[in-house]
C-alpha cells in the first residue's frame, strides 16, 4: 500500500536505489545505492560518462527495468513497488522522453494517432475532448495542427523530438524524465529544444530529471547537477558551484575535458580506463584513475580501503571524496 511522507519538499525522491543485472560472476550492479531529489518545478541534471548508470536509473524509475533495492517516492507517496509504477495514475504523472525521437515513435502511425494513444490514458469520454487534448499537446511544442496528419519520417530530428515531448505532455504529467533528449541533434537544434523545455517548465510547473553526458547542456538546464561514476553518485551541487569549484577529482576531470570549462581552455582527459563494472574497486571507486589518490600519494591509502559515500551525504556540496576540500578548484 502506498504511504505519503509528511512535509515532503521534493516531487521525486530516490533513496538508495539499486539495480542489478545477472548473477554470479556475470552479476552487474548497474546502479549502486543512488539517492537524489527532483525539486517541484525544478530540474535535477544527471551527468557522467557512458556506462555510468544514468539511463538505467531513468528506466528503473518508469518500471522498464526492475529495482533490487531502495525507495522511490512521488510527491511523498511510496511508489517503489513494480505494481505502483505500472499503475495508470503513475504513468500519467511521470513520463519519459527518450534519446532517439525516431525509434521511439511508431513509423506506421500518424502524429495525431500517436498523441491520441497517449491521451486515451486519461480516459477522456468524448471525441471532442480527446481531439482538444491532442491539439493542445502539439501546439505546446510549437508545431502546427497540420502535423497531426503526417508520419514521423516526414519530420526533421528536432521536430520528431518535439513530437515525442508532445506525446509525453498529452497526459498532463508532473514529472518528465529525459534521457539524452538533445544528444542526437545539431547544436542549433539543441538550443531550441532546451528553450522549449524551459518555457514548458515555467508554463506547466513541470519537474525534470534531465540526463545527459553533455556538461554544457546540463548546466544550462539544471538547478542541481549530480555527477555519476561507475554506478554511483560522486558529487552534487548547484551548477555554478559545481563548475567553478568542483570538489571531486572525477568532476574536475570531466570539466577539464571540455574546452569551454577547462582551465586555460586546455583539454585534460581523465587518465586511465574505467574499471570493469562487474568488479568495481574497493574504497573510492575512482581511486584507480585519481590524480590525487593513492596512485600518486603514499599517505592516501584510505582511498583504497574506505568508501567516502557516507561523509558526502552530510555536506551541502556533496562530494564523495576523502579529500574533497583539498581538491576544490579556485573560484573566480
Amino acid at each position: 500500500m502506498s504511504s505519503k511522507e509528511p512535509g515532503c519538499e521534493a516531487m521525486l525522491t530516490v533513496q538508495d536505489l539499486t539495480v542489478v543485472f545477472g548473477s554470479g560472476r556475470s552479476r552487474l550492479t548497474a546502479v549502486d545505492g543512488v539517492s537524489f531529489a527532483v525539486p517541484p518545478g525544478g530540474t535535477l541534471g544527471l551527468v557522467g560518462e557512458s556506462g555510468s548508470g544514468k539511463s538505467t536509473i531513468a528506466r528503473a524509475l518508469v518500471g522498464l527495468v526492475p529495482t533490487a533495492g531502495g525507495t522511490i517516492r512521488l510527491d511523498g507517496t511510496d511508489v517503489t513497488s513494480d505494481r505502483a509504477r505500472d499503475a495508470r495514475s503513475f504513468r500519467r504523472r511521470v513520463q519519459m522522453v527518450f534519446q532517439d525521437p525516431y525509434g521511439s515513435l511508431n513509423p506506421r502511425m500518424t502524429v495525431g494517432a500517436t498523441i491520441l494513444e497517449a491521451v486515451s490514458l486519461q480516459g477522456k469520454a468524448s471525441t471532442a475532448e480527446r481531439r482538444s487534448e491532442v491539439l493542445r499537446a502539439i501546439e505546446l511544442v510549437g508545431l502546427s495542427p497540420s502535423a497531426l496528419d503526417r508520419y514521423p519520417h516526414q519530420f526533421s530530428g528536432g521536430q520528431r523530438q518535439r513530437i515525442s515531448i508532445a506525446r509525453a505532455l498529452a497526459v498532463h504529467p508532473e514529472v518528465l524524465i529525459m534521457d539524452e533528449v538533445t544528444s542526437a541533434l545539431d547544436v542549433s537544434i539543441q538550443a531550441s529544444i532546451i528553450n522549449l523545455l524551459k518555457e514548458l517548465q515555467r508554463e506547466l510547473h513541470l519537474s525534470y530529471l534531465f540526463i545527459s553526458h553533455d556538461l554544457s547542456v546540463v548546466g544550462a538546464m539544471s538547478d542541481v547537477v549530480a555527477v555519476m561514476y561507475l554506478s554511483r553518485l560522486v558529487e552534487s551541487a548547484a551548477p555554478d558551484e559545481l563548475f567553478n569549484a568542483p570538489e571531486h577529482p572525477y568532476t574536475r576531470g570531466l570539466i577539464g575535458s571540455v574546452p569551454e570549462f577547462g582551465v586555460k581552455r586546455r583539454r585534460a582527459p581523465i587518465p586511465g580506463q574505467v574499471p570493469d563494472p562487474r568488479f568495481p574497486p574497493s574504497g573510492c571507486r575512482f581511486h584507480t584513475r585519481c590524480p590525487v589518490g593513492p596512485a600518486h600519494r603514499l599517505d592516501r591509502e584510505i582511498c583504497r580501503t574506505d568508501d567516502p559515500q557516507t561523509a558526502a551525504a552530510s555536506r551541502p556540496h556533496s562530494a564523495a571524496c576523502h579529500f574533497a576540500v583539498s581538491v576544490a578548484a579556485p573560484r573566480g
